[in-house]
């Protein structure tokens, strides 16, 4: 039982089968809403496996079943922010994307790692539908401050997703 940084095994399929598109929300086609959900302790089971994200049975327990930072922290609601997200580009024979750093402001949690998931339905997928798992490798906290993820350039071997 742990966070296990991978892109999702069932991203890599449902990409083929038309289920995600990491455009930006104003390109054409528009993007799919991709959110960033926080896990709070390594116990989390995030993983390659992982194929959705679900909300937890009683979201406001600490910890909530799932792990997820939990509703009663401060400024962080269950299911995590909607991120925003730049075109995929190629880099050298590489695909590659990229989103806007996303924070948390006025926050106090504690965050061991993350769930990107796609949000939008689309019809023939599952809602929810996981992209990648990240541990963070330790806990990061935030006590009444912003928490801010920064996700990396989009390049070869830096990119957040990249399809070789």
């Amino acid at each position: 039982m742990a966070i296990t940084s991978a892109i999702c095994n069932s991203f890599k399929e449902e990409i083929l089968q038309g289920g995600h598109c990491l455009n930006a929300s104003g390109s054409t086609p528009a993007g799919n809403a991709i959110k960033c959900a926080l896990y709070s302790a390594n116990d989390a089971v995030l993983s390659k496996a992982t194929t959705q994200w679900t909300v937890a049975s009683t979201p406001s327990a600490t910890p909530t079943s799932t792990y997820e930072v939990s509703t009663t922290s401060t400024n962080y609601v269950s299911g995590g922010k909607t991120l925003t997200a730049i075109d995929p580009t190629l880099a050298t024979d590489s695909a590659v994307c990229d989103f806007d750093n996303e924070s948390w402001t006025s926050a106090t949690f504690t965050a061991r790692g993350l769930l990107l998931y796609n949000s939008t339905a689309i019809t023939g997928f599952t809602t929810n539908r996981s992209i990648c798992a990240i541990n963070f490798g330790g806990d990061k906290t935030v006590t009444s401050g912003t928490f801010t993820i920064e996700f990396p350039a989009a390049g070869v071997g830096t990119a957040i997703i990249e399809i070789a």
